[in-house]
Order: structure tokens, then sequence, then C-alpha cells
């Protein structure tokens, strides 16, 4: 009993280890890093679903919270190089600056797509080391969550256990769900889309879809009608069956190009926290049940 009461009392001593404050760039890092570290991580996001990434202010609320971060979750490939650099600058915390293991990017664990021959920001919103939009094809997940999982352990050694043994159930999890979208996904393969903004390599990659056309005259560039009509008749030998925008994309250009080409609508969620995509699982059965729906 007097060993047991004096366990009791070093037990009670002990400071409780305080969880790991991670900061994402965006909803889909923070979903995953949440999916890892479970209650050993607090996770909080810079921007929404209903934001683009591209084009976030340094809010000052935004600049506190980089402040206190242990770890910072980026996509990296030039997605917030509008305003991360800021936020990292003025937070004044080392701990999340660029080449300190307190900073990650996602980007740097995949293979990148639609990487540019020339660059040249007069072609608009071009990414030197290829799309950014990564997070659209699942597989990604679990090459970024098992570098997630290594950086984690890195930053908090006490608790890489704990998010080894995270990523080994995730991945294990994922996989069976990627096979069973996969097999559902099957009439998709080769259906002709066009996109709003080039958003979707990486989707298109895994599903098997061909982009046609793009809506954008450049990535970045709202369309005129002028334009959308030039897409239209470019478009119309190529029989597209949907036109594809995400959640925060302004609904005209897809609605017009729908109305006059005579195709669907689809509405994807693009991250996590999109209507009818709270985690990283809703995201994809979404993203997959809608574009079967646009069929």
């Amino acid at each position: 009993m007097r060993q047991l009461f004096l366990v009791l009392i070093v037990a009670f001593a002990l400071p409780a280890q305080a969880a790991l404050n991670v900061l994402a760039t965006v909803p889909e890092w923070a979903a995953l890093a949440q999916e890892i570290g479970g209650d050993r991580v607090r996770v909080a996001s810079a921007t929404t679903a209903l934001q683009d990434p591209h084009h976030i202010d340094a809010r000052p609320s935004l600049i506190a919270r980089a402040r206190n971060a242990d770890l910072l979750l980026a996509t990296g490939a030039e997605l917030e190089v509008g305003w991360l650099p800021v936020v990292q600058r003025e937070s004044g915390n080392p701990r999340i600056q660029s080449g300190q293991p307190g900073y990650f990017e996602a980007a740097g664990a995949v293979r990148m797509l639609d990487v540019p021959a020339r660059l040249d920001r007069a072609d608009g919103d071009v990414h030197a080391a290829g799309n950014p939009h990564i997070q659209t094809d699942p597989r990604n997940m679990l090459a970024v969550g098992e570098a997630l999982a290594a950086r984690l352990a890195q930053v908090d050694p006490a608790n890489a256990s704990t998010f080894r043994a995270g990523h080994a159930a995730f991945a294990e999890r994922w996989r069976a769900l990627i096979k069973r979208w996969e097999a559902q996904a099957a009439p998709l393969k080769g259906v002709a889309v066009v996109s709003q903004h080039k958003a979707w390599a990486y989707l298109y990659d895994w599903l098997g879809l061909r982009e046609v056309a793009a809506l954008e005259p450049k990535p970045g560039v709202e369309p005129s009608l002028a334009h959308l009509a030039l897409v239209r008749d470019q478009a119309a030998t190529s029989r597209p069956r949907m036109v594809i925008r995400a959640a925060y994309n302004s609904a005209r250009p897809a609605e017009w190009f729908a109305r006059e080409a005579k195709v669907s609508v689809v509405v994807l969620p693009f991250t996590v926290g999109a209507p009818e995509a709270a985690d990283l699982t809703a995201l994809f059965e979404t993203t997959v049940q809608r574009l079967l729906k646009g069929l």
C-alpha cells in the first residue's frame, strides 16, 4: 500500500506533457496531422475550405498563432509564397523558420505534376516546382503522412512511438479506402472534363479523367465571356461530360459554360471543411460520388 501511495505521489508531481502545437496552412494537412498525432497534438489551420489558399492576408491573429507553433505544416511548391513568409518573419518564432525542424513542406514528399517548361509570370499564377494541389490524390496522403510522422517524431521525440503508431493505423485504413474508391470510380476513366482552375491534375492522374480545357485563360485569371465562348467552341470536339470547380471558386464561369455546352457542373470540396467533407475520408467519398453523379 505504501509503495502504491508513493507511486501516486510521483505521478501527480510530474508535470502534464503538453500537446504539440501544430499550425497548418491549409485544412487537409491539419486533418492529416490530427489523424497521426491524436491527442498528442493541438492542431489549427490558417485557412478554411472556402478560401483560396494562394491569396491570404497575414492577419495579426494568424501571426499570433504562428508565434506559439511548435510545427508549421505547409504545402510548399509556392502555394503560400504570397503570405506565409510574412507570417514566419513577423511571428518571431525561430522554430518554424524555413530549414528548421519545425517547418515542414508536404510537396517534398510526392511526385510533382505540371512542372513548367518555362517560367514567365506573364503566364499567370505559375508554380516553378509544379502544381501544388497535391491533396486531390488520396495516394499522396500516404507519402505525406509517412514524412509527417517522421517529422513529428523529430520535433517531439518523447511521443515518437505514438506518431509511428498513428501513422501505421491511418495508412492501413487509408489503403483500404483507396482501393474501394478506385473500384467505385472505374466508370470515370477516360472521361473528358473541363476545369475552371487547373487545380485537379493529381485527381485526374489518380482516376484517369482527361482534362480537355480550362476556363481560366491563365491560372488565377478570371475568364471573360469572350474567352468562355472560345473555350466552349474549342472543347466541343472533345465532348466533355462535365465542368469542375472547387467550392471556393466563383460559380459564374462554370455555370455559364455548363449552360452553353450542355454539360453538368460538378462542385468538388477541394479540401476538408467544405460541405459534405468534414474530414479526410468524407473529402474523397464526396469527391468520387459527385464525379459519378456528374456523368
